[in-house]
């Protein structure tokens, strides 16, 4: 991205550093408390604020604020790295440790706030005795909706997710991707503003999964807010360039997949390398256009054989240090980026899990 260009997009108020995150249009992350409001602007549909979640000694959501108004958002991150514990907030199941979630200006806990939002969860909770049109219809019912209406919306909604034809089936007997289809038909069953969605693609055969990703955008046409978590990025792209990378608790980068590469293309990354021989290996990468410095690293420790390479671009770094590995047999022991958020960041850009 030209000098020229990254001027344009922070004027704009599209593009922040990367560490503070990167914003598209319809997701915003705010640092250091909540942001003014004028006193006719419209509540955001989903809100955090300064949230963290605690589960006795273990923090799983740190000091997170992320401001959602349309559109599709992908959420991704390792196992771990805090995602059920958003989602989970976001649609009331949970209470933050500290901070606020509202949705359209009321407390998600609220159940007004609940009729706003549809909810595919990851795992299966099922009457399995029941068929697949009856649970949507118990579902409907449990709204409070007349049996003529609750018959009318489930028909509606099973048409919708591609059950018609299959939904005498009992329960028991559904595939993974036919159960991922009734749950999301029960999300639908009262036209919420928000759906939020868990991992809802998995298990989905390449038909039915590109069946669903059009379902998904029809639905953001019609101007429904999504939130989808998924473990993978490919499956994002082909359905939103909006993303939230999560890391251990924290969001590590929201904006646009090209605006998350360009910028972290920019931003200087610190790698850890344990490799026999560390000082040939460090002379090899000061070669590299893409390498700013090294640091042979004996303070590790005794017999402790690393560097620390700081360097821009990361993916043509790692392309070129891999070449390298080959040409010259190193024995690369590990190779870690020192910066939790570039860790993770890396790891979906990359290809991998965000996990070394």
């Amino acid at each position: 991205m030209s000098e020229e260009s990254k001027t344009d997009l922070r004027r704009a108020g599209v593009v922040r550093p990367l560490m503070n995150s990167i914003v598209p249009n319809e997701v915003h992350v705010h640092q250091g408390g909540s942001r003014a409001r004028s006193p006719n602007s419209v509540e955001p549909l989903l809100l955090f604020e300064q949230v963290s979640k605690w589960y006795g000694s273990v923090l799983a959501l740190n000091q997170v604020t992320l401001e959602l108004t349309g559109g599709i958002t992908g959420l991704v991150g390792a196992n771990g790295a805090g995602k059920s514990t958003l989602l989970r907030m976001a649609n009331g199941q949970l209470k933050p440790t500290l901070g606020r979630v509202s949705v359209r200006g009321t407390d998600a806990w609220d159940w007004k706030a609940r009729r706003l939002v549809g909810y595919c969860p990851d795992i299966d909770a099922f009457y399995e005795d029941l068929s697949g049109r009856r649970f949507v219809w118990t579902m409907a019912r449990l709204c409070g909706y007349t049996r003529a209406e609750s018959n009318r919306r489930t028909e509606a909604v099973l048409e919708r997710v591609g059950m018609s034809g299959r939904a005498d089936r009992k329960l028991r007997g559904y595939s993974k991707g036919m159960r991922q289809r009734i749950k999301l038909a029960q999300a639908l069953l009262h036209d919420p503003e928000l759906l939020i969605l868990d991992e809802p693609l998995s298990g989905i055969d390449p038909i039915g999964r590109q069946e669903l990703l059009e379902l998904f955008q029809a639905l953001a046409a019609q101007g429904k807010c999504l939130l989808i978590s998924s473990h993978e990025l490919e499956a994002l792209e082909k359905l939103t360039n909006h993303v939230v990378i999560m890391a251990r608790g924290r969001i590590a980068a929201v904006g646009t997949l090209q605006q998350i590469r360009e910028m972290l293309d920019d931003h200087p990354v610190s790698v850890r390398i344990d490799v026999d021989r560390p000082r040939e290996v460090a002379r090899l990468l000061l070669g590299l256009p893409e390498v700013l410095a090294v640091d042979v690293a004996p303070k590790l420790g005794a017999g402790v054989e690393a560097i620390v390479v700081k360097a821009r671009n990361p993916k043509r770094f790692f392309e070129l240090f891999g070449q390298i590995a080959v040409e010259h047999q190193l024995n690369v022991r590990q190779l870690e980026p020192l910066d939790e958020s570039a860790h993770a960041i890396l790891g979906y850009l990359l290809g991998g899990s965000g996990r070394t």
